[in-house]
């Protein structure tokens, strides 16, 4: 059984939990997810790894509510436990395996959509433990929806707020941050993207030009979690990969955006159904 050491609402649908785990914290690194099974006969969830502390022995999850499982996961409090708690699993995020020569000279830009600032967040702290100079810059549609701000203003060299409304930040969308930034010339030997697949797709078409090198995360589409079920399937490059098992990172420029967002509609009927049973205290 895995405990949930502390927990914390961070807006309406989504919080974030620190789930008692060693030896998935001595293992964990960044980029990689787990799989959590809040009961007996609930669905596998797999959630990105936003930080981990292995002295502790921790791992912590952000979990957004969109659906009948995440929602029973939200709904748990501080000391119950998670039925299984799998992993870490994925490939690790690039950088990771680079040595202090390799990172010389680096300095990044992370765009982060939503609930992505919650998987960038682990990565801005690794490199910033590193000495390597990062930029972040976090969207949302309204300030309420704002995460991980202060937590990513304490590991970056300067964080780039905005909304859509304008209610904190700049007025508009992460892309038309980055114009900005690259207009004033600012320069960026790499960038990570995540967040909507439609935010990453943008982010992509805004960058390409510059030829900056872009990664973007693709764990919003993973389902089961370990290539068996075929539903994160997507085109990287003109070739079929699995984001649970070939990523979930991939080259920006090469990932079919729009094949990966109908992909994401396949279970929403199914999504939907199993939802309404949960709110009426049915088993989903």
């Amino acid at each position: 059984m895995y405990k949930i050491v502390s927990k914390k609402v961070l807006n309406p649908s989504v919080t974030l939990m620190e789930v008692e785990a060693p030896r998935l914290a001595a293992a964990a690194k960044c980029g990689q997810f787990l799989i959590v099974r809040a009961r007996e006969r609930g669905e596998r969830i797999p959630l990105t790894i936003c930080d981990f502390d292995r002295e502790k022995g921790t791992v912590t999850i952000c979990t957004q509510a969109v659906g009948a499982s995440t929602r029973i996961i939200n709904a748990m409090e501080e000391g119950e436990c998670f039925t299984d708690c799998v992993g870490p699993l994925g490939l690790p995020s690039e950088f990771t395996e680079w040595d202090e020569a390799r990172l010389a000279g680096e300095r990044f830009l992370f765009i982060a959509g939503g609930l992505g600032a919650a998987p960038v967040y682990p990565q801005v702290k690794y490199l910033h433990s590193k000495g390597v100079p990062v930029d972040v810059i976090i969207g949302a549609k309204c300030a309420d929806l704002l995460i991980f701000a202060d937590e990513m203003a304490s590991v970056c060299d300067n964080l780039y707020l905005c909304t859509d409304d304008g209610s904190l930040g700049e007025k508009g969308l992460v892309t038309g941050v980055v114009t900005r930034l690259l207009a004033e010339g600012h320069e960026y030997t790499r960038a990570v993207a995540i967040g909507p697949m439609i935010m990453m797709k943008f982010a992509a078409l805004t960058l390409k030009p510059s030829a900056i090198p872009l990664t973007v995360s693709l764990n919003t589409l993973m389902v089961d979690g370990t290539g068996m079920c075929g539903a994160c399937r997507v085109s990287v490059g003109g070739k079929t990969r699995f984001a649970c098992v070939d990523g979930p990172e991939f080259d920006g420029y090469e990932v079919d955006f729009d094949e990966a967002m109908r992909r994401q509609t396949l279970y929403r009927d199914l999504e939907i159904e199993a939802d309404h049973k949960c709110r009426i205290g049915r088993d989903a």
